[in-house]
């Protein structure tokens, strides 16, 4: 980055900084996550190195994305560092790696993107590769790592056109930052010739690596154990990583559908903040509500929040369909490989601009339904319930969908030259 811009930026982070810290404290209130590790977003008590490979996988996401290149990186005797952003992004990784996080990986915050920071985490780190998943793009990072010496790809990279059209009005300054990449692995050729038409080079279409999701071998068993303590042998359905507003949106249309008499709402929200909430909602509009944590959860519930981490294909496991969060909301949707990967179909309302290509690939295959808002997403559930051969059919769907798109690991690996 050129010299006027690294001064002007550290400058902006000084004065910025005290509110960073301030903004974590507040919303502390909700999540107490955000209080906990805050040494380590100022570049202190951060894992040692050097390390052979530092990813950073921002929040659930692409901790759940990444995994698979993680596994196969420590089959290969990487020593790993895993960096995130948020506390959900922290617990999931924590739960996905379990006791190998004391193997050879680590995990911490990030710091801010303040370069004083940074130049302190890369010290104490010393990557000699670094990984950023998806879309995670920050000038302070670019810069310092490649003034570190560390070799900096963008993996598993998308960029949506509403996206592309941000990073556009940095100009120059965007592309002297995608200048600083070593390369791009794109998940499709569109997101590709985005990268490349803001000046990125070295660009590589590999796939999208969240089909080669891991799926366990005991997930069967894990989902009809929550099935029964959720649901009791009744059927249910799963709204999953809803997303602001959208636990209202399904909520007031399921009071008076008739859903509600025909299999248990299950619903998860992607923050931890609004568990309390959805819960308070629910009760107001007059349903029997239970939560997962419960230890008994009441026979009779209607509406289950799903307030655990790290459950999510637990969730998906057993159930009867999968309502897609941040499909209803605007906001671009969420992960529909999962339950696609488990045979689960799912449905999507219009809003899927963060997986396009593999939400317009699912439809196409019969793996997925379109719905235009929350009625429409409840009566294809009734639909399914009502339609056990049409559900068989949309699962195998599902199944092969995923199974004809895994591979993109391993294109990754050989990209960077980390095959065996």
């Amino acid at each position: 980055m050129p010299l006027w811009f690294r001064l002007f930026y550290s400058a902006l982070w000084r004065l910025v900084l005290p509110f960073a810290l301030l903004r974590l404290w507040w919303k502390g209130r909700l999540n107490p996550g955000y209080r906990q590790h805050w040494r380590e977003r100022l570049g202190r008590a951060q894992p040692v190195g050097p390390f052979d490979v530092w990813i950073h996988a921002v929040s659930v996401g692409e901790a759940r994305a990444v995994l698979p290149v993680v596994r196969a990186l420590q089959l290969r005797g990487q020593r790993l560092l895993i960096t995130c952003t948020t506390p959900t992004g922290r617990a999931t990784l924590q739960s996905l790696l379990g006791q190998q996080t004391g193997v050879g990986t680590a995990i911490c915050y990030l710091p801010f993107d303040a370069p004083w920071l940074l130049q302190r985490f890369f010290a104490s780190a010393r990557p000699k590769l670094g990984l950023l998943v998806e879309t995670e793009l920050w000038p302070g990072v670019c810069d310092v790592a490649s003034r570190s010496g560390v070799k900096l790809w963008l993996i598993n990279a998308r960029l949506s056109q509403r996206s592309a059209a941000g990073y556009a009005k940095g100009g120059e300054l965007t592309r002297r930052m995608l200048g600083l990449l070593a390369g791009i692995a794109a998940q499709s050729q569109a997101h590709g010739e985005r990268f490349r038409a803001l000046g990125g080079g070295n660009v590589h279409v590999t796939g999208n690596i969240k089909f080669d999701l891991d799926v366990p071998a005991d997930i069967n068993e894990q989902g009809r154990g929550l099935a029964q303590l959720l649901s009791h042998g009744r059927p249910f359905w799963v709204a999953g990583s809803t997303r602001e507003g959208e636990e209202t949106l399904l909520l007031q249309v399921l009071a008076t559908h008739p859903l509600r008499q025909q299999a248990v709402a299950v619903i998860v929200p992607r923050h931890p903040e609004r568990w309390d909430s959805t819960v308070a909602l629910a009760r107001e509009l007059g349903f029997r509500v239970a939560r997962r944590s419960a230890v008994e959860v009441d026979a009779n519930a209607e509406v289950v929040v799903g307030d655990s981490m790290g459950e999510m294909l637990a969730y998906y496991a057993e159930a009867v369909a999968v309502v897609m969060g941040g499909t209803l909301a605007g906001t671009g949707g969420q992960n529909l490989i999962e339950p696609c990967a488990l045979g689960v179909p799912v449905i999507l309302g219009p809003s899927v601009f963060n997986f396009q290509q593999a939400a317009d690939e699912a439809l196409a295959a019969g793996a997925a339904l379109a719905v235009n808002d929350a009625p429409a997403a409840l009566d294809a559930v009734a639909a399914l319930l009502d339609e056990p051969q049409a559900r068989a059919q949309a699962a195998d769907a599902a199944r092969q969908f995923v199974a004809a798109h895994r591979g993109a690991t391993a294109r990754t690996l050989a990209l960077l030259q980390l095959t065996p």
